[in-house]
């Protein structure tokens, strides 16, 4: 199941299990001033790469989708590239971490750090 807004609608989908994890891990830095940033950046094997962390910046055309308490941000540029996007969060035997369903990608490479 996702949780989400009417902004969501032009950037990222956070899961319930990836709101949850990152809600814990924020409550773990001990901040209130911290928001999770997804962005595109160039680099890896098929030409860009996902980038996740904890930001307090804000820059003039982020969008910002709050997920059960949890704000995510998206600058302008890597907006077009995640649009629809859905950040889950999978805890298995065979796989702990966060997984990124991306419509946008045409392909990625075998490592699944980048994209095209």
């Amino acid at each position: 199941m996702t949780v989400q807004n009417d902004v969501t609608q032009q950037g990222v989908i956070l899961t319930e299990a990836a709101a949850s994890k990152v809600g814990a891990l924020l409550s773990q830095e001990g901040r209130d001033d911290l928001r999770l940033r997804v962005a595109v950046q160039p680099g890896g094997c098929s030409g860009l790469r996902y980038q996740l962390y904890f930001d307090e910046r804000s820059f003039e055309g982020d969008i910002v989708a709050d997920f059960g308490g949890v704000e995510v941000v998206t600058d302008k540029m890597s907006a077009p590239y995640l649009t629809g996007a859905t950040i889950d969060f999978v805890d298995t035997i065979e796989k702990q971490g966060f997984t990124i369903d991306n419509p946008n990608a045409t392909g990625s490479c075998a490592c699944g750090d980048s994209f095209h």
